[in-house]
């Protein structure tokens, strides 16, 4: 997918964020041809120390890679794990006892103050220090025991595409590497990245849809839940749509209430177990005569009033999320140009959002 200057010479909004979803395929192969044997390395250091629970600490897109690796170590590894409240750290100063617990703080930038100072925090009380970032440099790589860089070079769009991808996959090879295994699942991914962002014009053409829109539900269940809180993410930051993401489970306990035919609903539908217990969310959504757009195997596209059909075939589960999120970056991207704005530069936002 790319962005072709207009003809009056000016630069068409969007093109860097378009130039940075187009460069996933090559990021994903750098990972595993660059990257991979770096993260199982460590991956055994860490594995050595037989941490006997994890704590992920993240900020925004990142936490929505940092869940992702909380379903791969929760099922894949059968190991506790629970998402971090910075703030119990930075604003209440507690000091839990972090003896053998493995953090891992997931950042692009690696510079916001609040997880600079959680991970410093959490290895004075005895823990093992992961950093997962794109900045081998940053201050947070610093502070941490140990580092992946997730080589996906240079973000300048305000929007994080490439960026998450990237983390997925080195999150992925990660846990694989805790558990012995050789990510092997994840060799298909660069293929599959690109056949899916060649499908530029058919999301174009569903984003006309939704260019009025004055909200989305966004939901999915099991691996697919991470993407359905990144696809809510980059529609409100892009184009500024209310988006709200919803556990299938949870939309069933009260949201459901506010389903119409008018707000359109995605579902994620991880082709696997995931998507199989989103399917009484889908019947009763399709109950409701839900307007439903659907990522994922052609039945439940073909069941739906819009969809997209994810090219699932040979394609484990739990990588399936690397390519569930691309074709909803590109809605996202297309919708916001639709609607007259720049997906480039969303309006109050910063590259690196420094909290504290």
């Amino acid at each position: 997918m790319s962005a072709t200057p207009p003809a009056d010479g000016s630069e068409r909004p969007g093109r860097i964020m378009s130039g940075e979803m187009a460069e996933q395929p090559a990021v994903l192969r750098r990972i595993l041809d660059e990257g991979a044997p770096g993260i199982r390395e460590v991956a055994a250091a860490v594995a050595a120390r037989k941490p006997r629970f994890v704590l992920l600490t993240a900020r925004g897109t990142s936490d929505n890679a940092a869940l992702y690796a909380k379903y791969l170590l929760e099922i894949r590894l059968g190991m506790p794990c629970g998402l971090a409240s910075m703030s119990t750290t930075t604003a209440y100063g507690a000091r839990p006892d972090l003896r053998d617990v493995l953090v891992v703080t997931v950042s692009q930038s690696g510079g916001s103050p609040d997880l600079v100072a959680s991970t410093g925090a959490a290895r004075e009380a005895g823990a093992i220090t992961l950093a997962v970032t794109n900045n081998r440099d940053s201050p947070l790589a610093a502070v941490s025991e140990y580092h992946i860089d997730i080589l996906a070079g240079p973000e300048r769009a305000l929007p994080a595409t490439k960026t998450y991808t990237a983390s997925l996959l080195s999150l992925y090879l990660f846990v694989e590497g805790l558990r012995g295994g050789d990510g092997a699942a994840a060799e298909v991914l660069p293929e599959r990245a690109g056949e899916i962002l060649a499908r530029g014009d058919e999301v174009r053409t569903l984003a006309a849809r939704y260019r009025f829109a004055e909200r989305m539900v966004i939901t999915s269940r099991g691996y697919g839940y991470p993407t359905a809180k990144e696809a809510a993410l980059k529609l409100m930051e892009t184009s500024y749509i209310p988006a709200l993401s919803y556990s299938g489970a949870d939309l069933l306990h009260g949201p459901l209430a506010m389903v119409d035919n008018i707000s359109p609903v995605i579902a994620v539908v991880t082709d696997g177990r995931g998507g199989e217990a989103l399917q009484p969310v889908l019947d009763r959504l399709r109950g409701r005569g839900a307007d439903l757009f659907v990522v994922g195997p052609q039945a439940q596209v073909a069941a739906a009033s819009a969809g997209f059909v994810l090219p699932t075939a040979g394609v484990a589960e739990e990588v399936q999320p690397v390519l569930e999120i691309l074709p909803l970056q590109m809605l996202a991207y297309e919708v916001t140009i639709a609607r007259g704005q720049d997906p480039d530069a969303p309006r109050a936002l910063a590259k690196v959002t420094e909290t504290h």
